[in-house]
Formats: C-alpha cells, structure tokens, sequence
C-alpha cells in the first residue's frame, strides 16, 4: 500500500499523519513531534480551535525539517468562519505555525448556516488561488453540507475529515465522497482508545498486531485517511507500523459488522454554534 495518495487536484497527501487535538502542553506537543518524525510520519493535523498551532509550529521548526516535506493541515474555528474573518485568521494561523502556506485547510464544522459556510470558502478560495493553500477541504459535513459548496464552489473540496471508528462508520457518506472524488480522512479512529471488542481482540492475536494497528489497517484499506492522536512515543510508533499487514476479506467484513452508529462527539446533521 502506497503511503501517499492524490487528492483531486493532484496534491499528494500521506495515508496517516499525527493528530494532536487536546496537546496544550508546549513539552509534550515537542517530544510528539520528534518521535513522530523519527518513526516516518510528515503530516500533522492541528486546528485554530485547538489551541495549539504555535506550540506546533515551534516544534516542527525546532525539528529542522524542511517545509516542503512536511504536510500541514489546519482548521477554521467556528467563530472565525466568514468571509473576513476567515481571511484574518488565516494569516493568524500562519504566524503561528511559522510558514507562509498551508497544505490543507478546513472547514472545521458546517453548522447550519448556509451563507456563512459560503462565505468562508470563498475566502479559502482566494487564498487558494494566491497560494497560500495547497489544498481545500472540509470536515464534519454531511452530503447537503457539501451540496451546499459543490454547487457554487469554483474549487473543489479534495477532503472530507469526518468522526469514523468502528462503532461508527457511515459507510453511505464515505461512498457519497468517494463517487465525487473527495477522499475521506478518519478523525478519532482508535475511538479515545476503546479497542475492547472481542473480535478486535481475536483479530490483533491472529495478525500479531495491536488492537490499534488493526482498526488503523482496516481504514487505509477501506480507503480513507487516518489522523491518530498520541504524545506517547511508543504508541506514535506502533501506530504508523501498519504497512506490512494486509487484513483478509472476511476479516475485513468482521469489522464492517462492528457498526453500532454510536458517535462520540455532535452530529453534524443538527450541531450548530
């Protein structure tokens, strides 16, 4: 399995990268992004609502990477989203995180708000045209959502960052992208760390891997993105240590029968702010 693919507008974006939602902590974000980089991963996920992108910024350049290797996404809070605050905040994000462009921004989340969800894009729009961004993508839509932007954008979404775990899997959104060309990216995909189902266990046993390592093996292979979050070296290792193991079929449906249509988090269908 290829470790990078092509978004729709020919970018190239690595299968896996590290998620760093909830890391406040300037020492832990630092030892997270070096044994990150050790272990291969050159995509980071952060976002304005996080908090986080100077303690990012800071220590992606403390590594000494260069930029052009490094795949960097970020996210437009909530209360930032329209035409000129999205534009403002943008430029904000980029001090933070000390570069003059991003690899991907997103749409945090749709809410409600037709025209405020158009506004934004436009803004994304036109820093896409300057440059400025690679990469234009959304997160937490549902497929009105996204009609919403398919049918007046001049750009469009290559990436659709959604809540995707075992419990829930919202499979009829995932094909929805995909027959459009949207690649899906799986936020919170070791479920904050609940991988006791006896079938996962049973499948981790067979293969010789983690519980994690199977859950992350079973979403490259059923075509999306993962982002994983982890400050633990040893767990930002063995979560990027997928790429050896190929999950059979009937295993592979095992985990698709594990769907229980559980969120973790809002539903985008009636969240609003």
């Amino acid at each position: 399995m290829e470790r990078e693919v092509l978004l729709n507008n020919g970018v190239k974006i690595p299968v896996i990268g590290l998620g760093v939602y909830k890391v406040t902590d300037p020492g832990e974000i630092e030892v997270a992004v070096e044994s990150a980089l050790e272990a291969g991963y050159r995509a980071f996920d952060t976002a304005q609502m996080y908090r986080n992108e100077q303690m990012l910024g800071q220590s992606l350049k403390n590594a000494g990477i260069p930029r052009e290797e490094i795949f960097l996404t970020s996210k437009v809070d909530l209360g930032n989203m329209g035409y000129q605050k999205t534009l403002d905040t943008f430029q904000e994000s980029l001090e933070k995180l000390q570069t003059d462009y991003l690899d991907l921004f997103l749409i945090h989340w749709p809410g409600q708000d037709k025209e405020r969800v158009l506004e934004t894009w436009k803004a994304m729009e036109e820093l896409y045209q300057k440059k400025r961004i690679r990469a234009l993508g959304l997160s937490n839509f549902n497929p009105r959502h996204l009609e919403w932007v398919l049918e007046s954008a001049s750009v469009k979404p290559v990436l659709n960052q959604v809540e995707h775990h075992l419990q829930f899997q919202n499979t009829q959104l995932a094909l929805w992208c995909q027959e459009r060309g949207i690649r899906m990216q799986a936020w919170s995909p070791l479920m904050r760390g609940n991988l006791t189902q006896p079938q996962l266990l049973a499948l981790a046993k067979k293969y010789g891997k983690t519980p994690a390592q199977i859950v992350l093996r079973w979403d490259l292979q059923n075509g999306y993105l993962v982002i994983p979050k982890s400050v633990h070296r040893e767990r930002i290792f063995e979560n990027i240590d997928i790429f050896d193991v190929e999950l059979e079929p009937e295993d592979m449906a095992l985990l698709n029968s594990l769907h229980t249509g559980q969120r973790i988090s809002h539903d985008p269908e009636v969240f609003d702010f």
